[in-house]
């Protein structure tokens, strides 16, 4: 049964469960020998750089918190496997309608998706998170470690930031390394 038509839908997962509900579906799709019906399962994600302990460290971030990619065909019993497994909420389905029968990605959808975890995964070292003017960030290095404040200005070629911090009542720029904050 080589034949069988796939299509890619968005699974909802308990946030920060993402990484163990994949789990639970790979190993229940290999257990019940149902590989030809479900092909892959993903979690999109991006490398971030951070710096813990005065080093340079990279992490993954998950693109959709709360959400899984899986290309299957859904199929007898399939859906209805996949739905009640632990830490899924379901599939995403059409607003309307009583039956909330999953709707499939469309295929420019699935593309953007998957070209953009294919060129993160390229760029490595060049994706330094990108921050916007007004953003609010929190400083995860240095003296001011703890403060939050708002992106005032970019300097992209020098990869910094001005950032407007309150201390002791008053507002202060800062002027910090893209490493040394963290989006809220």
């Amino acid at each position: 049964m080589s034949d069988i038509s796939k299509k890619w839908y968005v699974v909802r997962a308990a946030g920060g469960k993402e990484k163990k509900a994949k789990e639970y579906i790979e190993n229940e799709i290999k257990r019940l020998n149902l590989e030809e019906y479900v092909s892959q399962v993903l979690i999109p994600t991006e490398k971030i750089y951070q710096v813990k302990n005065g080093k340079k460290v990279s992490m993954e971030r998950i693109f959709y918190p709360g959400y899984i990619l899986i290309e299957a065909a859904l199929t007898g019993e399939i859906q209805h496997l996949i739905r009640n497994l632990p830490h899924i909420s379901g599939f995403l389905t059409e607003s309307s309608g009583k039956d909330k029968e999953p709707v499939p990605l469309r295929q420019s959808e699935v593309n953007r998706i998957l070209g953009r975890v294919d060129e993160l995964a390229v760029k490595e070292e060049e994706n330094i998170t990108p921050f916007i003017v007004g953003e609010p960030v929190k400083v995860i290095d240095g003296p001011f470690n703890g403060f939050d404040g708002i992106v005032d200005e970019i300097m992209e070629d020098r990869k910094k930031l001005k950032v407007m911090v309150k201390i002791f009542g008053r507002k202060t720029h800062l002027e910090l390394n893209f490493v040394q904050v963290i989006k809220e």
